[in-house]
C-alpha cells in the first residue's frame, strides 16, 4: 500500500504538534533557563516543518530524478539496494538500543557510545579511517552536551567524564 505525501506529512505534522503540545506543558525547573519542555518542544517544532514541506511536496523533485535514474540503469552506487546478505542491518538500531540498556550502567556511558557509534559506523560502510575517529569523538561531545548544557549526568561507569 502506497501513502500519499499529503497523508504521511500530516500524520508527521500532527504527532509534532502534539509533541509541542505536550512538551510545553512539563513544569519548568527552579533556577535553570533550560528545562524539561525544551527537547520536546524542539523535536515538535522540527517535526512540524518538516510534515509541512512534505505535504507541500518540496524536495519532490529530487525523487523524481533518483526514480528516473533508476529507471535508465544508470543509478549511482549510492542509490542501489543492499545485497541480501545485509538485510540484518535493519536490526541493527534496535540490538545497539538494548546493548546501550543492558551496558552502560556498567561499562559507562563513554565506552558504551564509543562502541555502538563504530558498531553503526562499520556496518554501514564507513571506512575505519573515518568511523574509529568518529566513535572517539562523538561520545564525548554528546556527553558534554548532556552534561553541561541540559544538566543530565550520563552514566559514569569504569571510565567518568573527565570533567
Amino acid at each position: 500500500m502506497v501513502l500519499s505525501d499529503r497523508v504521511t506529512g500530516g500524520a508527521i505534522a500532527t504527532l509534532g504538534a502534539a509533541a509541542f503540545f505536550y512538551g510545553s506543558k512539563l513544569p519548568p525547573v527552579p533556577g535553570q533557563q533550560v528545562g524539561p519542555s525544551a527537547f520536546p518542544s524542539l523535536v515538535g517544532a522540527l517535526l512540524v516543518i518538516c510534515g509541512v514541506l512534505i505535504v507541500l511536496g518540496v524536495g519532490r523533485h529530487f525523487e523524481e530524478v533518483a526514480e528516473a535514474d533508476l529507471a535508465s540503469h544508470t543509478a549511482p552506487e549510492y542509490l542501489e539496494p543492499l545485497p541480501a546478505w545485509r538485510a540484518w542491518l535493519a536490526l541493527l538500531p534496535p540490538a545497539l538500543v538494548m546493548f546501550y540498556a543492558l551496558a552502560s550502567e556498567k561499562l559507562g556511558f563513554l565506552p558504551t557510545a564509543a562502541i555502538m557509534v563504530l558498531t553503526a559506523s562499520l556496518a554501514f560502510g564507513a571506512r575505519p579511517k573515518l568511523a574509529v575517529p568518529m566513535a572517539l569523538i562523538a561520545p564525548f561531545v554528546i556527553n558534554l552536551i548532556f552534561l553541561k548544557l541540559l544538566r543530565v549526568p550520563l552514566p559514569g561507569g569504569l571510565l567518568p567524564f573527565p570533567w
